[in-house]
């Protein structure tokens, strides 16, 4: 407000002073003349009351200011990257850095919602390392943590970039595999059982550890829903299981 009437009262200085100056030239008198000099000096002192004002109360206010803002943004900015990797942390599993459960059953769900308007085949494979029990008895957890992540990282070369895998628990893990017939699916997931028994997991010395995996796949029939198609290929897994394992049963 201060600053404010400072400016209020240049301005109607340098009004009076010009009705002054110009009423003396018209002829006016010598008093008239000296009154608009008086007039031009307040009007020349406020101004420069002005503008000490803003050089030493405006200018650091707005500085500091303009240092909180970009102070302020540096924080949103890094709260923005944090969220998005505590988004990323609750949709990825740890140890592999696959999707987890809760990100698999979504991007089903999404999938079928989407694939039901276009009508175009949708498929899932679950799959799981057989005897996984006696490997984490007979060599310890560690080594049943590194064939886990070995199959994941398997299960990454062996799918393509627009399916969906995930680890879904244990040594348990499942894929979305969009725009494939069952034919297809079933020459995926042996192209995947196959690569899977050439691993080879040196232990030390002489030991030397392979690992296979059986596999249930089911194509979705277009009405059932995500947990009925997800129990479908679970219960062929299980009859993979029955059937010897390191097989693929649709």
């Amino acid at each position: 407000m201060g600053y404010l009437l400072l400016l209020i009262g240049a301005a109607a200085c340098a009004f009076w002073a010009n009705d002054v100056v110009f009423g003396a030239v018209g002829g006016g008198e010598e008093s008239d003349m000296a009154l608009g000099m008086v007039a031009l000096r307040v009007q020349l002192g406020l101004l420069c009351a002005a503008i000490v004002v803003g050089l030493f109360h405006f200018y650091p206010l707005i500085r500091k200011q303009a240092h909180e803002h970009v102070h302020w943004r540096q924080i949103a900015e890094s709260l923005t990257m944090k969220t998005h990797t505590f988004q990323r942390a609750a949709l990825t599993d740890p140890m592999t850095g696959l999707q987890n459960r809760r990100y698999f059953d979504d991007a089903l769900a999404q999938y079928m919602e989407e694939f039901s308007r276009i009508g175009r085949p949708l498929g899932i494979m679950i799959l799981d390392i057989d005897h996984f029990k006696s490997i984490n008895d007979t060599h310890g957890h560690d080594v049943g943590d590194e064939v886990i992540k070995g199959l994941a990282n398997t299960i990454r070369d062996y799918t393509r970039h627009h399916d969906i895998a995930a680890r879904i628990g244990g040594e348990e893990f499942a894929v979305v595999a969009p725009n494939v017939g069952i034919a297809e699916l079933d020459k995926m997931a042996n192209r995947l059982r196959l690569a899977v028994s050439n691993l080879v997991f040196n232990l030390g010395g002489n030991v030397r550890l392979k690992i296979t995996i059986s596999v249930g796949i089911a194509l979705w029939d277009g009405e059932e829903t995500g947990s009925a198609l997800y129990k479908r290929a679970d219960e062929n897994l299980y009859e993979a299981k029955r059937g010897g394992r390191n097989r693929v049963c649709a």
